[in-house]
């Protein structure tokens, strides 16, 4: 039986393959936490297009996220 699993550092790579998500990367490192709204706000988009680029940088453990109230906030990951 052949099991496929993606390595961490391909998860990191394909993750950092995209403009956007270097970009949230860069603006958490300069700011301890962001929500998602703010992010969102930052790079013009909408929430729910935030929330999948962020999930993808959650998966590949570059993003950590915490969930208080209504309120999302993203900060870097240990990876």
């Amino acid at each position: 039986m052949v099991q496929c699993s993606t390595p961490p550092l391909d998860l990191s790579f394909a993750a950092l393959s995209d403009a956007t998500r270097r970009g949230i990367i860069a603006m958490l490192g300069r700011a301890s936490e962001a929500s998602i709204t703010s992010l969102a706000e930052t790079f013009e988009m909408t929430l729910t297009g935030m929330k999948k680029h962020v999930q993808v940088l959650e998966r590949a453990g570059l993003v950590v996220t915490r969930k208080v109230g209504r309120v999302r906030t993203c900060r870097l990951g240990t990876r």
